[in-house]
């Protein structure tokens, strides 16, 4: 599963913000203020599959939840049932493309528009409006997700985020004192986007290279590593053919492996799981540019992170899943929640040759119980962390398929 959500939003980080380029203004002011009379503002939030999902306030009246995200440039919203029912006026409708120009998905724009995220006040921001919600991202995060935002606010503030306490603060720039304990680096800010550089190797006896990675924090996975970028760039042995994710234009297949070696100044990781996306089915993510790969929030979620986008500065300092193994999925069951409160759990794909597809269950089959456990007392997130709490463990697992109930037993694997 956290590599379910790895590309959902690559789209938007690519071909979505080229086809808004004529239509955004990167003079417009920001409008996201904190209020004279705070120093900070603090707010909360949840983590789902290695994403960061905060609480906003649309025109001062609806609640919604967002993915907070460093890829994404455009505010997004995934279901315009919400904006009909504010009854937002849509200045302009466009039509997202896919690979060759054809259809995705029309979009509408919505202009001044109130964004308020705790103390955090924001007027006359624009906002993509998807007309139909093709991501599923509730489905796919066990949790009501209603959209997407990042640049207006990382562009903003100095965004110091906990991922052990759960708890984003935001500060003026000039209000800002550096932290104790914290690493410094260097980040460029490109099509407002973060990008670091690191040194990395693939195969240990291949030695190391260098290379640019942009931070993304609406992904989930690690580590991204693009075969385009680079001739060095190529999916070691052992490595598992796999569908890595969807987006907008249908599933995104490639390669899962482990790399030798990640190092980031003082930090060093080894034995990273990384993703290795097909060419033909990732080209409607790629972006032109120089770029190797991306960090996504598995990668990220292992520090305590502060980004100064106004000074190009990242600080990084050890959080509690710091040396957090990296693992792949074991049961090769992809699950994905459904129903009108997400406490339905339906297999939505499964790894050929996997042990759970050995042991005969089916993409459709809805999951019951998990080793004893009725799946109605548990939440998305719980649902895959027993199918991948640690190897060789036995699974018990009781599915409905066409209104018959059955029971598959299986260990899971470690294959990479």
């Amino acid at each position: 599963m956290k590599l379910r959500l790895l590309l959902l939003w690559l789209f938007f980080h690519g071909s979505l913000n080229h086809s808004l380029a004529q239509n955004y203004s990167p003079a417009r002011p920001l409008g996201f203020v904190l209020p004279d009379y705070y120093e900070k503002a603090t707010i909360p939030f949840q983590i789902h599959n290695n994403l960061i999902i905060i609480d906003v306030l649309l025109n001062r009246s609806l609640p919604l939840k967002f993915v907070l995200d460093t890829g994404v440039r455009t505010t997004v919203l995934t279901e315009k049932t919400l904006s009909d029912l504010l009854n937002l006026e849509y200045a302009r409708k466009i039509t997202i493309p896919g690979v060759g120009g054809e259809k995705l998905v029309d979009a509408y724009v919505v202009n001044n528009v109130a964004l308020n995220i705790g103390e955090i006040q924001g007027e006359g921001h624009a906002l993509l409006v998807l007309e139909k919600d093709l991501l599923q991202l509730k489905n796919y995060l066990g949790v009501n997700v209603h959209g997407i935002l990042g640049y207006e606010l990382f562009s903003r503030f100095v965004v110091d985020i906990d991922y052990d306490r759960k708890e984003i603060n935001f500060f003026r720039p000039a209000d800002f004192k550096k932290k104790s304990g914290f690493t410094e680096f260097d980040i460029t800010i490109e099509d407002t986007k973060p990008y670091l550089e690191v040194n990395f190797s693939i195969r240990k006896e291949e030695g190391s290279g260098r290379g640019k990675f942009m931070i993304d924090t609406g992904a989930s996975h690690s580590l991204l590593l693009d075969t385009r970028s680079n001739e060095y760039i190529e999916c070691p042995e052992p490595n598992v053919e796999t569908t890595l994710g969807r987006g907008l234009g249908g599933s995104i297949h490639g390669r899962v492996a482990r790399i030798d070696r990640l190092e980031m100044d003082k930090f060093g990781f080894t034995g990273i799981i990384s993703t290795f996306p097909d060419k033909e089915s990732y080209e409607v993510a790629y972006e032109i540019n120089d770029r190797n790969g991306t960090f996504g929030g598995g990668m990220m979620s292992r520090f305590k992170t502060v980004y100064s986008y106004a000074n190009g500065k990242l600080y990084l300092k050890k959080g509690k899943q710091f040396k957090k193994p990296f693992e792949f999925n074991l049961s090769g069951v992809i699950v994905k929640a459904t129903g009108v409160y997400l406490r339905q759990f339906e297999i939505d794909d499964i790894r050929p040759n996997s042990e759970a597809a050995k042991a005969g269950l089916l993409k459709g089959d809805t999951i019951i119980y998990i080793n004893g456990i009725s799946t109605d007392k548990l939440t998305l997130d719980e649902v895959i962390g027993r199918l991948n709490a640690k190897e060789n463990k036995r699974i018990r697992i009781h599915v409905m398929r066409l209104g018959e109930r059955k029971v598959f037993d299986f260990r899971l694997k470690r294959l990479i």
